[in-house]
């Protein structure tokens, strides 16, 4: 029997208001099939799916999931189904979840699936145990079947951030795109570069080619000096 979500709560009292403000420019465009009117726009819709779950960082064509494309273009899948596929393909496992921890990949996946940032650290305990019980599958299930993934984007609505607006501040917070998809934990696994030294990376080239290189300088030096005395000569 899996384990049950282990309850949480909005950190803050303004997490339990609803949205009030005025539509502008610091808000997120939502992108919703219902409004389709064109395959262009169609096209703009797949796009801002990529950009949400990808972020600008892994938008490749090498990524693109034509499969799923083709399914929602002909109407064979919604865009929940669409969103739940991207998140489940080989490339954002492979560049997302295995380059994180479960903490912070399922920072990562509330951010960019529920639209928000996550209420404080029992709630990312919370969705790890899921994570780490019924696998990064049963998790994402879980996430778009969830009572606040449906009441906010429903069947058909895109992902997006939810109120970039703060009480009392002329500007919104910056988007989730400019957080990296690994953290300096991964980063820190990573090889370092050989022969650095310091902050400065030492190059030190094979014999063979100081050997080549010093031979043309010497070719040049030569050919210099045999011109200039053959100009000394011909006056």
């Amino acid at each position: 029997m899996p384990l049950p979500l282990l309850a949480y709560s909005p950190d803050s009292q303004n997490h339990r208001v609803s949205g009030f403000e005025v539509a502008g420019d610091e808000h997120s465009r939502i992108y919703n099939t219902e409004n389709i009117l064109s395959g262009n726009e169609l096209d703009m819709l797949i796009m801002a799916a990529y950009r949400q779950i990808h972020n600008e960082q892994q938008m490749l064509s090498s990524n693109r999931e034509l499969y799923l494309e083709s399914q929602l273009r002909n109407n064979q899948i919604t865009v929940r189904e669409f969103i739940r596929g991207l998140i489940l393909s080989d490339s954002f496992r492979r560049l997302t979840f295995d380059s994180n921890n479960n903490y912070r990949f399922v920072e990562i996946c509330v951010q960019r699936v529920l639209g928000r940032n996550v209420y404080g650290d029992r709630e990312k305990m919370a969705w790890s145990i899921i994570l780490a019980t019924q696998g990064i599958q049963g998790f994402v299930d879980q996430l778009l079947n969830s009572d606040e993934y449906l009441d906010n984007f429903g069947d058909n609505t895109v992902p997006y951030q939810r109120r970039r607006i703060l009480p009392q501040q002329s500007t919104g917070e910056v988007t989730f795109n400019h957080m990296a998809r690994y953290g300096t934990d991964y980063r820190d696994k990573l090889p370092a570069p050989s022969n650095v030294t310091g902050d400065l990376y030492a190059y030190e080239p094979p014999k063979s080619l100081k050997l080549i290189g010093a031979a043309i300088i010497w070719s040049g030096v030569g050919l210099i000096g045999f011109l200039m005395l053959a100009a000394l000569l011909h006056l």
